[in-house]
């Protein structure tokens, strides 16, 4: 008896897939690259603006809401030496430069010095009350360490520059990318320069694309 083993319809059966074997794997891979590919370009790349976060009254926001304008976003606190002084200044800045092109983005921060003890809505009406606070203001975060909040953690990463005190300051360009840090001795004043400029570009590049 023949052994079926032996059979040629048994030799053509395991003979058939062996001739696609090869193609049929580089199929597979190319396929395998060409999905990556498309997954890679479809992934947003993370940016300041690319985060949610909490306001001072609660409400999660995404901070995409300021793309397409400069940022300067400040860690604040109502008890500090530098209180006064950053306050009066950063709202200034803020009237002068408007809400169209520019932002203030204040996070209340109790990490250092334990300066900023109260709640969010003490605070709010503190810095509202005293100095007529226009920009917005988020909900009391940590933004140092490994318990930071996670847009202040782009910031650090981006800059290299970590808060070891109130009031530290980040320029954010109106793509979310980290352009300078600035520690607490430095005025808002010193760095106004810094944001004009960037806030300049963006008037000239609309009045371009008219």
């Amino acid at each position: 008896m023949l052994d079926p083993e032996g059979s040629a319809e048994h030799q053509a059966s395991f003979s058939f897939p062996k001739v696609f074997l090869i193609p049929l794997a580089m199929l597979l891979a190319i396929a395998a690259l060409l999905f990556l590919a498309f997954s890679a370009s479809q992934q947003k790349e993370t940016d300041f603006y690319t985060f949610k976060v909490v306001n001072i009254r609660g409400k999660l926001v995404s901070l995409e809401k300021y793309r397409g304008s400069v940022s300067l976003i400040v860690n604040v606190a109502s008890e500090c030496g530098y209180t006064d002084s950053h306050y009066k200044a950063l709202q200034q800045l803020q009237r002068e430069l408007g809400s169209y092109h520019f932002n203030v983005l204040a996070f209340p921060c109790n990490q250092f010095g334990q300066q900023e003890p109260d709640s969010n809505k003490e605070i709010e009406n503190f810095v509202r009350k005293t100095y007529g606070v226009s920009f917005p203001m988020f909900s009391k975060i940590a933004v140092s360490g490994t318990g930071a909040n996670s847009a202040f953690k782009y910031l650090i990463e981006s800059s290299g520059e970590e808060p070891t005190w109130n009031f530290w300051k980040y320029l954010v360009d109106p793509n979310g990318k980290v352009v300078k840090a600035w520690d607490s001795t430095v005025s808002v004043g010193e760095i106004k320069p810094h944001i004009t400029d960037l806030v300049g570009k963006i008037i000239l590049k609309k009045k371009d694309e008219l």
